[in-house]
């Protein structure tokens, strides 16, 4: 069954997985504020109109993430998702190392809102993952 796309511009590419029931972003280069924001948030739209509880995350292109997007993501979007029913997130970590410095403390974050998160490095094998749950 192929992909429903949600959102796809030059930022990021946002889709929806009808046969496995899962949200999938890929964020083709650093990304920040409004633009940060609607792709999350178009995510967020779609997991709760399909009901699903599963999230794949390719930030591999994506660069760290300023302070005010990390506070929209822990105080705002993701208080969101988990009560709309998201329950697994399969995160493909940035390359850079700068983008995956921030990231513990959002796992962390997500985690104690009752996400189960796992992080990989390899896109493929985060999408098994994500799909046996």
């Amino acid at each position: 069954m192929e992909y429903q796309t949600i959102l796809d511009n030059m930022w990021a590419t946002v889709r929806y997985h009808p046969g496995q029931n899962y949200i999938y972003h890929t964020f083709h280069q650093g990304i920040g504020g409004d633009m940060f924001r609607t792709v999350m948030n178009k995510g967020l739209q779609a997991l709760e109109a399909h009901g699903a509880q599963k999230w794949l995350s390719d930030d591999r292109k994506n660069e760290q993430f300023s302070p005010d997007d990390v506070k929209f993501a822990l105080s705002d979007w993701g208080p969101r998702a988990a009560e709309a029913g998201w329950k697994y997130w399969a995160l493909v970590v940035p390359e850079s190392l700068a983008g995956r410095e921030g990231m513990a403390h959002i796992v962390e974050a997500f985690h104690r809102l009752g996400v189960r998160v796992m992080i990989f490095t390899d896109l493929e094998k985060a999408r098994q993952w994500l799909v046996s749950q």
